[in-house]
């Protein structure tokens, strides 16, 4: 298969993606205006990365939480003292009750620093030139969300934090040119791991997160002539490598004759697609 590339008008930057903090930036290549998607990384990576991915944060209209989960929202106060130091003042695009279950969010509301604005699964929100659609994971959170972002003819597909993919969540993936998509640990590597019985039995449950399998069957089962690249999400440090599951999702790839390219975000380096 062959991929279009004419298409491109947004720009993916992986800041951060693991256990230990999770921020992605979304950026309009047009406008050079941008999304951050959860923000559990400290102020200095934060700032070096995105200084790195060369995204002026000047142009940061929003920030998205997928859930209230600390490896996705504790960078969220100092970071965004930061940005209004700079005079930036992205709105908070959060479901009532993450909101109400993060204390990161909490903190933010007393200090009264930002806008925040509710959503819900199915809502379609509009910003910086994106068409922002959300839908529901499935994961151990009062509740958790993916992302699909289209802009013009293009689109991405942002989903982390899920022990399945629900029919909504492949809907939402399909007929994009770049996916992010969890996969979070070999299943050989969590079995016979060092965590106790109960975390392994969450970490592979339904509520739980995406293997290195899951995500290639998940793969392989979106392809199409306009997707250029996939990204491997939420690697864990423990019951994975950063070689496994680009390793997985190239065979599937593979098998069907598909010429994406594959990259792994990182728990420590940026990522850019």
């Amino acid at each position: 298969m062959t991929q279009r590339t004419n298409d491109a008008r947004m720009r993916l930057h992986v800041l951060a993606s693991g256990s230990k903090g999770n921020a992605t930036i979304v950026e309009n290549v047009v406008t050079g205006e941008g999304i951050l998607i959860d923000c559990g990384i400290c102020k200095r990576d934060f700032l070096s990365r995105c200084d790195e991915a060369n995204f002026d944060l000047r142009r940061l209209r929003g920030v998205f939480i997928t859930h209230e989960h600390a490896d996705h929202t504790k960078g969220l106060g100092v970071v965004y003292r930061a940005l209004v130091k700079l005079e930036v003042h992205p709105t908070i695009h959060v479901s009532d009750a993450v909101r109400d279950a993060s204390r990161d969010i909490g903190e933010l509301l007393e200090r009264d620093l930002c806008d925040i604005h509710s959503f819900a699964a199915g809502d379609e929100l509009d910003l910086a030139g994106f068409a922002i659609h959300a839908f529901a994971t499935s994961h151990d959170a009062v509740q958790s969300f993916g992302f699909r972002i289209e802009c013009g003819g293009d689109a991405i597909g942002y989903v982390t934090d899920t022990g399945v993919v629900t029919p909504q969540t492949h809907e939402a993936l399909g007929g994009c040119r770049l996916l992010a998509i969890e996969a979070n640990h070999d299943r050989t590597m969590l079995a016979e791991g060092p965590y106790p019985y109960p975390l392994k039995r969450r970490i592979a449950s339904e509520r739980g997160h995406l293997s290195n399998e899951q995500a290639a069957e998940e793969l392989a089962s979106l392809l199409h002539d306009g997707l250029v690249a996939v990204v491997a999400m939420h690697v864990s440090e423990n019951n994975n490598d950063y070689e496994l599951p680009g390793k997985a999702l190239r065979e599937a790839l593979a098998r069907e004759g598909h010429g994406a390219a594959v990259h792994v975000a990182r728990q420590r380096s940026l990522v850019s697609i």
